[in-house]
């Protein structure tokens, strides 16, 4: 990992097979760094098209190639944790913002001026095949919002269960192994790794926040 501001470099340590929703190579890709750009609330005007933009400024610095996060939060305040299970080794890498927190199947008005993201990037030393890929992000989501939950942010509906810009990406060495549910060491460790990373970001988050 390497922080180099406005940059954070997840390095994965070799190709991997990763499935994001990233706003930078989304979906099934092979690459060896995940990325995170930190923006400035008033850079993201209405009128800037982000992905160019994006992609603009990913190859000034030659990483193209790499998945890549956009955040508001300063990448200082990344959190890193681990977990082992067996002979599984998950690494979750998170930055927390709630500024635009959210409830599931609600929506609250908006000034546009309340920006935050949850960006969550997780690697897996375990090969898997791109189906359980699916699996391993959906479990990374539930862990996420474990952690908002569990934090008890407050809105109208009921307490936040993430924000309206979260983004997951996960990577492990291209496999076989079609499943990485909750039952196996997998999803035991990813499970830990991404939850732990998320609830030690969001405290961080609320405390600096009580301080503005």
């Amino acid at each position: 990992m390497r922080l180099l501001p406005p940059w954070l470099t997840f390095d994965l340590g070799q190709p991997m097979r990763v499935l994001s929703f990233a706003p930078h190579n989304g979906g099934y890709r092979t690459a060896r760094r995940i990325l995170w750009r930190q923006v400035r609330n008033a850079d993201l005007t209405p009128e800037l098209d982000v992905p160019d933009w994006l992609r603009g400024e990913l190859r000034r610095i030659g990483a193209e190639d790499a998945v890549c996060f956009l955040t508001s939060r300063k990448i200082a305040a990344h959190v890193v944790r681990q977990a082992t299970v067996d002979d599984v080794r998950a690494t979750a890498i998170v930055t927390a913002g709630l500024g635009n927190a959210e409830r599931i199947g609600t929506r609250q008005p908006r000034t546009w001026k309340e920006w935050g993201t949850i960006n969550v990037a997780l690697r897996l030393s375990q090969p898997l095949s791109d189906i359980a890929l699916v699996e391993a992000i959906t479990l990374v989501a539930e862990a996420r919002t474990l952690a908002v939950l569990d934090a008890r942010i407050d809105l109208p509906g009921g307490h936040a269960t993430g924000t309206g810009t979260d983004c997951i990406a996960v990577a492990a060495p291209p496999g076989t192994r079609p499943f990485a549910g909750k039952h196996t060491a997998v999803g035991h460790a990813l499970g830990r790794a991404a939850h732990d990373a998320t609830a030690a970001a969001i405290h961080d988050w609320l405390r600096e926040s009580a301080a503005w």
